[in-house]
C-alpha cells in the first residue's frame, strides 16, 4: 500500500467510552480544561456513549430536545446539563483552583 492510499475514518469518542469510569474520567478531564465548548462536546459524547434515548428517558427530557441542546453552537440551560449528568449517575462538585487563579475575597 502506498502512503497516499491510506484511508482515514472519522473518530467518534462516544464509541471509545465503554465504562462508567471512562465516562467519569473523560468528563473530569474535559472540565479541567476550563473550556465551555469542549465541556459541551464532552457531555454530548458521554451522553451518546450511554445512549441518547436512555439518557433522555432517565433525565425526563425529550430525545430530540436533548440532541438539540447538546449540539455544537447550542447553549444548553444549566438545568439540562445537570439532568443529563444525573441521568449518567454523575454530579458536579466544587474544588479550589490553583492559588494564583483564585478570586480575592475581602475579609468581613
Amino acid at each position: 500500500m502506498k502512503k497516499n492510499d491510506a484511508e482515514i475514518s472519522d473518530l467518534d469518542v462516544a464509541d471509545l467510552l465503554q465504562t462508567e469510569d471512562e465516562v467519569k474520567y473523560f468528563l473530569q478531564e474535559a472540565l479541567a480544561e476550563n473550556d465551555p465548548v469542549l465541556w459541551q462536546h464532552a457531555i454530548e459524547d458521554a451522553a451518546r456513549s450511554a445512549g441518547m434515548a436512555k439518557i433522555a428517558e432517565k433525565s425526563g427530557l425529550n430525545r430530540e430536545s436533548l440532541y438539540k441542546a447538546l449540539k455544537e453552537d447550542a447553549h444548553p440551560r444549566f438545568d439540562t446539563v445537570m439532568r443529563v449528568l444525573n441521568a449518567m449517575g454523575l454530579k458536579l462538585t466544587i474544588t479550589p483552583c490553583v492559588a494564583e487563579k483564585q478570586a480575592k475575597y475581602s475579609a468581613k
